[in-house]
């Protein structure tokens, strides 16, 4: 554990009341603390500590009804608008698996919960809050107008844990791995992705050989992988809007990771953000944060698995998105149009 700062939970309570529009995340930056620490000091003010667990949360989540769930990391927000349900526990990964909410959860990433009442404009905001270790948000659950209040009440009162604290504990960050590569396995890498028969076998054969996912995509080379202009991913996402095609999108953490299949309808940029403003998902991407973009093609069982990959300036994964195919539609060859039609990066051209 990092020595906490110390803060005065009272202190933080009287800025967040002064500063109502500024985000949660947005005020904790500016006090120097994590997310939960913020929230922490408003325990007994609006914030109830519950088990962070997903088998405690997600079960609590079920009762809820109809609710948005909302995953991110520092460079990308996913909401999505569901029902929580179809939960399947693991003791590595865990899962939710419905048409709306379809979630992979890590529970080792899990270290902090609260149920949490906000007075806003548009009144009482409730939301189930989980962070991790070092205090950033791994998953959040917000009540919409129709879900079960009734619900929301016990649970408030079944959930709570015994020691209901103002000033918690953080570990320190551990920064994204940057990229790592090895040439020297670069024959083994080509010759085993080309045998792939599931997407997941690839994070396994980058760490049997030394590597992680963007050390492995920098050197992988054609038919792998295309380095794409960053500009690519603007061009995509509206390309998706206009041929009116179904898309899986991924966007996680260390902890959770959600994933939106169905069409992009609406994109609403402003300032750095692309936005996708769709009844039931919404998207927030800082197209500013892209530093790396990659067309992955990787063989299943079922066919090629094409995807496009953004990462950020430390080799962060942003967003991951394939074509989806499922029955009476097959949206993964227009995908794959899509795909061969974005612009390659001009350094590649000229190495």
């Amino acid at each position: 554990m990092a020595d906490t700062p110390l803060y005065d939970p009272f202190q933080v309570r009287v800025f967040r009341d002064d500063n109502p529009k500024m985000r949660e995340r947005d005020l904790a930056a500016k006090l120097d603390l994590s997310e939960a620490q913020l929230i922490a000091a408003h325990t007994g003010h609006g914030a109830t500590r519950i088990p962070a667990h997903p088998d405690t949360v997600m079960a609590a989540a079920q009762e809820l009804g109809e609710v948005m769930a909302l995953t991110r990391n520092p460079s990308c927000v996913h909401e999505k608008v569901g029902v929580y349900d179809n939960y399947h526990p693991g003791a590595h990964a865990a899962m939710v698996l419905t048409e709306e909410i379809d979630l992979r959860m890590f529970p080792s990433h899990w270290q902090h919960g609260y149920m949490v009442e906000k007075e806003t404009e548009q009144g009482l905001r409730r939301s189930l809050q989980i962070f991790d270790a070092a205090g950033d948000a791994v998953h959040k659950i917000f009540l919409r107008a129709g879900s079960d209040l009734a619900a929301w009440d016990r649970l408030k009162t079944t959930l709570a844990e015994p020691e209901q604290p103002q000033i918690i504990e953080v570990a320190t960050r551990v920064p994204p791995e940057a990229a790592k590569s090895n040439p020297d396995r670069l024959g083994i890498l080509r010759k085993e992705w080309a045998k792939m028969t599931d997407t997941h076998q690839f994070l396994r054969l980058a760490s049997k050989l030394k590597m992680n996912r963007l050390g492995a995509y920098r050197i992988a080379g054609a038919p792998f992988v295309r380095a794409l202009d960053p500009s690519a991913v603007d061009q995509m996402l509206h390309a998706i809007r206009d041929r009116e095609i179904d898309v899986m999108v991924f966007v996680g953490n260390r902890g959770c990771i959600q994933i939106h299949s169905g069409p992009i309808e609406t994109l609403s940029p402003m300032g750095p953000w692309q936005n996708v403003m769709d009844p039931g998902f919404n998207l927030h991407l800082r197209l500013d944060h892209v530093a790396e973009v990659w067309a992955v093609d990787k063989p299943t069982q079922r066919g090629k698995a094409v995807s496009v990959e953004a990462f950020d300036n430390a080799g962060a994964l942003i967003f991951q998105i394939f074509g989806l195919g499922k029955e009476g539609r097959d949206s993964r060859p227009a995908w794959q149009d899509i795909v061969t039609g974005l612009t390659s990066l001009k350094t590649e051209e000229t190495a």
